[in-house]
């Protein structure tokens, strides 16, 4: 098991760890949908109630909060820990939202693209232009699942673009170069590669079906959330089910190096503090947040709070 500090708990399926720069710590609470602010006392301040099921977050150029909202799951206990499922019964759509920060404020930014709704949008980072790109987990009904992709947008609603349509993907991150996109197959178990070739575009696969470049695979139920990128270009992946964690990747080899959390959601990583080696995990399923020191620096982000 990594050594950690648990900093907060009885959150309500915490997820999108936001490290700012006065030590606070920013999550999303899904089930719950609202948003909230960790203090390093361990005080906690809701900023903003968006509903829905509010998933990753970025902070912007502007400073304001980026947020992908899956419109909501329906939930279930099972021995002590919170699980979702489908889509819930009052969803609607999914979106990205602006949150003003200081007054809580939630503004729709998007709710489709090319007039097809968006289903579950999951994870976001920001690139260095000032725009962001996103995954779409899709949505589960109980007859079929809707799909989902890679997208990138612009932080002031004006265009939205899809890279790729159909996989439903749960993290992202940018490589330090900036030209790479990583993508997390969720039930397919691969970490994919995507090279960037201009705003929302990516270069093509041979085939169409099968998107972008295997950077590693995870066998049996090693089902993938979020991550995050490392100084190093490493790629920090959460990891669920039947090995919880995060798995640092080398992208070049795909060589894997596992931490250990004691939680079969562990979903979510994020690098901050003075020398980008404090890590913040969440511990979803029994609503938690970690404290760790990770053994190299994270990436700093192109934006803080």
């Amino acid at each position: 098991m990594h050594p950690h500090t648990i900093v907060a708990e009885g959150l309500q399926f915490p997820e999108g760890p936001v490290w700012c720069e006065d030590g606070s710590i920013i999550v999303v609470e899904i089930k719950a949908g609202r948003l909230t602010r960790i203090h390093p006392d361990g005080r906690t301040e809701v900023i903003a109630t968006p509903g829905g099921g509010p998933n990753g977050a970025a902070i912007g150029p502007d400073g304001a909060l980026y947020l992908c909202n899956n419109g909501g799951f329906e939930w279930s206990e099972m021995g002590g820990m919170t699980l979702p499922g489908g889509a819930a019964a009052d969803y609607a759509t999914g979106r990205i939202e602006r949150v003003d920060l200081r007054t809580g404020t939630v503004e729709r930014l998007y709710a489709e693209c090319d007039g097809v709704a968006l289903s579950g949008p999951n994870d976001i980072v920001f690139d260095a232009d000032g725009g962001f790109w996103f995954t779409d987990l899709g949505k589960h009904f109980h007859a079929h699942t809707s799909h989902g992709g890679l997208f990138h947008a612009r932080a002031d609603g004006s265009r939205i673009t899809c890279a790729v349509r159909g996989p439903n993907l749960n993290g992202v991150g940018l490589s330090p170069d900036g030209r790479t996109v990583y993508a997390a197959h969720t039930q397919e178990r691969l970490v994919l590669a995507f090279d960037i070739t201009g705003p929302g575009s990516v270069a093509p696969s041979p085939l169409p079906a099968l998107p972008g470049r295997v950077v590693t695979s995870f066998p049996g139920r090693v089902l993938l959330d979020s991550l995050a990128i490392e100084a190093d270009g490493n790629i920090a992946q959460a990891t669920l089910v039947e090995h919880p964690g995060v798995c640092s990747i080398d992208p070049a080899t795909g060589a894997q190096a596992f931490f250990d959390f004691p939680d079969l959601l562990t979903t979510n990583i994020c690098f901050g503090g003075g020398d980008m080696m404090d890590a913040w995990v969440t511990l979803s399923s029994t609503g938690k947040l970690a404290r760790c020191r990770w053994p190299r620096p994270g990436l700093r982000l192109a934006h803080y709070c």
